[in-house]
């Protein structure tokens, strides 16, 4: 029972929304501005049935989801190293960090003219716009692991003569960890929502988000909120495994 009522209050306000929905919908009788859930279930139901005569609702997410793990491990690439010679060096941070406070600010699909100039329509500007809204929180959470580092670990390795690249793989690594696995976190949200945003832009020909605006364009407002839906159980399941991953691989944070 324990394990059930969370679940139960997980789903208590989610079904009340579908029903306030469902009752509002019956009201106002217009399914440009509220479809039913007769007509929005039936395209979350039959997900692989192609629509307007081409991708179906599957085949779409996973294109999105392809394209989010593509950009979203560059950024780890190159975060987390760049993330960790910076939070351990002060120099190396004095180099790098007047230029990633001039970028951080910019949203990321403002790249989006420069990409496509860069990468042409496509992929490769997808993969770009997910790459630098990934980057960020990486890179951020990265330094503040290995500054979170207590420095008694380190006078430890130290004592024992552990060399710098000793420390870094017994030590900083280590210690950064659960720091980096939060910025993983947050940067995977941030990476979906690019995507999507990036993907309604035209010269996409597939991806949920392209999806959902070409639904627009035709009027089918209810495959909208069935690709809506599928984004958002895509995050939930993500953040639960981000979750379930951090319980498991990093338990031990705040015990003595």
């Amino acid at each position: 029972m324990k394990r059930v009522l969370p679940i139960l209050k997980g789903l208590a306000i989610p079904v009340l929304v579908i029903v306030i929905w469902q009752v509002l919908s019956m009201y106002i009788q217009n399914s440009f501005i509220l479809p039913g859930w007769e007509t929005i279930l039936p395209v979350l139901i039959h997900p692989a049935e192609p629509l307007f005569g081409g991708a179906s609702l599957f085949e779409n997410s996973i294109i999105s989801l392809q394209r989010v793990l593509y950009g979203f491990l560059l950024a780890v690439v190159i975060a987390v190293p760049l993330g960790l010679v910076c939070g351990w060096s002060r120099s190396a941070e004095d180099y790098v960090n007047p230029i990633i406070q001039i970028l951080r600010p910019v949203p990321p699909i403002a790249w989006m003219p420069l990409a496509i100039a860069w990468f042409k329509i496509g992929f490769g500007s997808l993969i770009f716009i997910i790459f630098i809204g990934s980057f960020f929180p990486v890179f951020i959470s990265t330094i503040e692991g290995v500054r979170s580092i207590r420095i008694r670990w380190l006078e430890v390795a130290q004592t024992l003569g552990a060399t710098t690249l000793e420390k870094f793989k017994t030590v900083v690594i280590p210690g950064a960890l659960p720091s980096i696995w939060t910025g993983l976190r947050l940067a995977f949200g941030v990476a979906w929502m690019c995507l999507v945003a990036a993907e309604m832009l035209p010269g996409t020909s597939a991806g949920l988000g392209y999806l959902i605006m070409f639904a627009y364009n035709l009027g089918q407002i209810q495959v909208i909120v069935a690709g809506m839906i599928v984004i958002g159980v895509i995050g939930i399941v993500s953040d639960y495994i981000f979750r379930i991953g951090q319980t498991k691989l990093f338990g031990w944070q705040g015990k003595e």
